[in-house]
């Protein structure tokens, strides 16, 4: 194996890659990258046996052949690597070495044999759609903030995508939820994905998939069976195990009765939250709002450091409230809601309360309460 790459397109795509493999393992060859060379194209493979990305860079092949190095310590060297030299990679055949040359720098790097490289198994992926990446982005960029990070609740441990109806009209919905907020975002069911099976997405591959759709434009093809997902993108294919168990049935935590109405400037909102919650517990991270006729004050007291208040004109006209919140969930709300207006409705202090973004009714975000 010999070829001439330009630095910049390997470092991107290693950077993808690499996240793939974890940084201890007991298998030696799952801490490598799978090199192969051929057709004037490098593909580049990481694998972790629940996900495989295939990322293929653009590259002046003088001899094909394929090899494995370690994946992270490839990364290092190249991102290191001067800028403005192409990359040579030659694989030394008699040491079992991948010569790597830029300008005046040489490294000499272990390999183990290609053939040893797992694959990860697909069964057949029936469900097949496409999607702008800008559209899949929102979906991830949206929902992926209220992911449960609690690994006994395993089922909670990524999105939830599935086929739904709203308003009588047929949607891919995806949702994420650790049992204290809510984060639920839809768009017009694409054609293919009618009768999918509802699925659940695992957070490190969310987390791929975030990077992959920040760097990709055009559309995105999404293949999937109930136990599998494929992602690709024009460089990238990404495959993932899905989460073998059932989503909660999430649509009852949604309130429908909340009668009380509040609008506030989002960027004033989320200031004054973060201002007041200086002075909150790292326990608790408790601010409470207290609504009466046009005024929103939010309020910490802690009696270890002491109190804070802001006052915030707001549109309400009903009865006088009082709620606490998470002040890092309302921040984690705040930030995906693009127009300058936030939507609340509310009940009462103990249950939970609704946020959407007045211009973008395709998210909706449910918050429970807390005592203050």
């Amino acid at each position: 194996m010999r070829l001439s790459i330009d630095k910049a397109g390997l470092s991107r795509a290693l950077a993808h890659v690499a996240s793939v493999v974890e940084r201890r393992n007991t298998i030696p060859i799952l801490s490598n990258v799978l090199l192969s060379a051929r057709n004037n194209e490098l593909k580049l493979t990481a694998t972790d046996l629940d996900m495989e990305l295939v990322e293929t860079v653009p590259a002046r092949v003088k001899g094909e052949g394929a090899t494995t190095v370690p994946a992270h310590m490839f990364y290092d060297i190249v991102r290191k690597l001067p800028e403005g030299n192409d990359i040579e990679l030659q694989r030394d055949g008699e040491q079992g070495r991948l010569v790597i040359t830029s300008g005046p720098a040489q490294f000499l790097l272990q390999t183990l044999t290609a053939d040893d490289f797992p694959a990860l198994s697909v069964d057949d992926l029936s469900y097949s759609f496409s999607l702008p990446a800008s559209d899949l982005k929102k979906l991830i960029e949206k929902t992926r903030f209220a992911i449960s990070t609690e690994e006994t609740r395993y089922y909670l441990n990524g999105i939830y995508l599935h086929a739904t109806e709203s308003s009588g009209k047929p949607m891919l919905r995806a949702v994420a939820t650790d049992g204290h907020r809510l984060a639920q975002v839809e768009h017009p069911l694409p054609q293919g994905a009618k009768g999918m099976p509802g699925v659940i997405v695992p957070r490190k591959t969310v987390l791929e998939l975030a990077k992959l759709v920040e760097d990709a434009d055009g559309e995105v093809r999404i293949e999937l069976s109930p136990s599998k997902i494929r992602v690709t993108t024009s460089r990238v294919v990404l495959t993932s195990k899905l989460i073998d168990g059932t989503f909660p049935d999430y649509e009852r935590v949604i309130p429908q009765g909340n009668d009380k109405r509040m609008e506030v400037d989002n960027a004033a909102f989320a200031q004054a939250v973060d201002r007041v919650s200086t002075l909150s517990s790292d326990k608790g991270r408790a601010v409470k709002l207290t609504l009466n006729d046009g005024k929103l004050t939010l309020s910490v007291n802690n009696p270890e450091s002491g109190s804070a208040t802001e006052e915030l004109p707001v549109d309400y006209g009903f009865d006088p409230l009082e709620i606490g919140f998470n002040a890092r969930y309302l921040l984690d709300i705040s930030q995906q809601l693009e127009s300058g207006t936030a939507e609340f409705k509310l009940a009462d202090p103990g249950s939970p309360t609704m946020v959407r973004d007045v211009k973008d009714q395709s998210a909706l975000y449910v918050l429970m309460p807390m005592r203050v």
